[in-house]
């Protein structure tokens, strides 16, 4: 038999495991930090000190965050103790340089997790943590866990043993406050007032509460621990988009609310109003198959059908007035509401048949010229000698 082959496997990826993320603090005894320093010298002093990174941003401590390029960098910024003439601290950041994914594995229902992170560190599992259920009022140990891996990317599995397991993010619940009952913050950080999960009154906790159940988030007629929440269901958006795209919370905030459509309105609605309905009909003069939008409804009354004699006599089926250019006797609503100075057409006399013809049999002087090329009457004397 050959040598056993060692982690990474196939389907697995292969990368020098380092921190990439760091936080910079500023050590100042009245609590200063990097919001009012020049942004050109804190970028001299780094580029000085590590060489190029990736990136540096603010964050809303006022705290610098330092994506580093390589282990050496990592290394190096790890030793900085001054940015200049800036006391600092730098440390690895907390949540950034880990990842966390959940396997579903039967065989390992019977081993603790302390064996299963020993066994698993050689992949880059730094801790496993055990999924349990509530039942009776007692907690049962369930097949899936929670594994925490030092690279911010997941592997697509892991092999247990000769197990393969597939390895799926892990999407934790909204960040509530305990205190203030809002999203995004713990209790040991919130800076507001005491309010009961269960009617939204401040002042008193929900432990012995009896009154009707209120949402402080969106006012609803729920508790504000409740799943069924608009608002809870888009923290959990927050929250999935956050994890499945490896991206902070501010950037998968601004997706999702890029993608939710404003309250009370849906992305149908807004669709129905923008375009307008088509309909399959016959054209009217070719009978050819066409497809034009509904029309618009209008306030002004129908056009009368107007009747029309045929040339034999017969009134032929009332019809509806074709558009033409020309004018038309229009009801006088539809002109007060279309502004058009309304013109009335004459009514033409009808001809009988028999004037029809005879009005063309009569030719003009030119037309006749042009066809006879004698006269009507030495044409005439001609054809009188040739009776005789």
């Amino acid at each position: 038999m050959g040598l056993q082959k060692k982690p990474p496997f196939s389907g697995q990826f292969s990368v020098d495991n380092f921190d990439t993320f760091f936080i910079i603090k500023r050590i100042s005894g009245n609590d200063d930090n990097f919001s009012n320093v020049s942004p050109f010298l804190v970028e001299k002093a780094i580029t000085g000190s590590v060489g190029t990174v990736t990136s540096t941003k603010l964050m809303r401590s006022g705290d610098l965050l330092v994506e580093v390029a390589s282990r050496k960098q990592a290394q190096q910024i790890l030793k900085l103790n001054s940015l200049s003439t800036i006391a600092i601290s730098v440390q690895p950041h907390v949540t950034l340089n880990t990842s966390k994914g959940v396997i579903t594995c039967g065989r390992l229902l019977n081993l603790s997790n302390e064996e299963i992170t020993k066994e698993l560190g050689g992949q880059g599992v730094k801790d496993v943590r055990r999924i349990n259920i509530r039942r009776d009022g007692e907690l049962m140990p369930t097949k899936h866990f929670i594994l925490t891996f030092n690279t911010p990317r997941l592997p697509e599995y892991i092999k247990a043993g000769y197990v393969r397991c597939s390895v799926r993010p892990y999407i934790p619940n909204p960040l509530r406050c305990f205190k203030c009952q809002r999203f995004g913050h713990s209790k040991t950080n919130c800076r507001g007032t005491l309010t009961c999960a269960r009617c939204a009154a401040a002042g008193h906790e929900s432990t012995d509460c009896t009154a009707v159940e209120k949402c402080v988030n969106c006012d609803g007629k729920h508790t504000s621990f409740s799943r069924s929440c608009p608002k809870w269901k888009v923290e959990k958006e927050v929250v999935a988009t956050k994890y499945k795209q490896n991206i902070s919370f501010p950037e998968a905030r601004r997706l999702v609310k890029a993608q939710t459509p404003p309250d009370g309105k849906s992305y149908a609605s807004v669709v129905d109003k923008s375009h307008p309905v088509y309909q399959t009909t016959n054209c009217p003069h070719c009978n050819h198959v066409v497809t034009m939008p509904n029309p618009v409804p209008s306030t002004s009354k129908s056009p009368e059908s107007v009747t029309i004699a045929s040339s034999s006599g017969t009134k032929n089926n009332n019809i509806l007035p074709k558009p033409s250019s020309q004018t038309s006797a229009v009801p006088p609503d539809s002109q007060a509401s279309s502004g058009y100075t309304v013109v009335n057409r004459k009514k033409k006399s009808t001809i009988s048949p028999k004037g029809q013809s005879a009005s063309n049999n009569q030719i003009k002087t030119n037309t006749a010229t042009k066809l006879w090329k004698k006269s009507p009457q030495t044409s005439a004397s001609e054809k009188a000698k040739t009776k005789f």
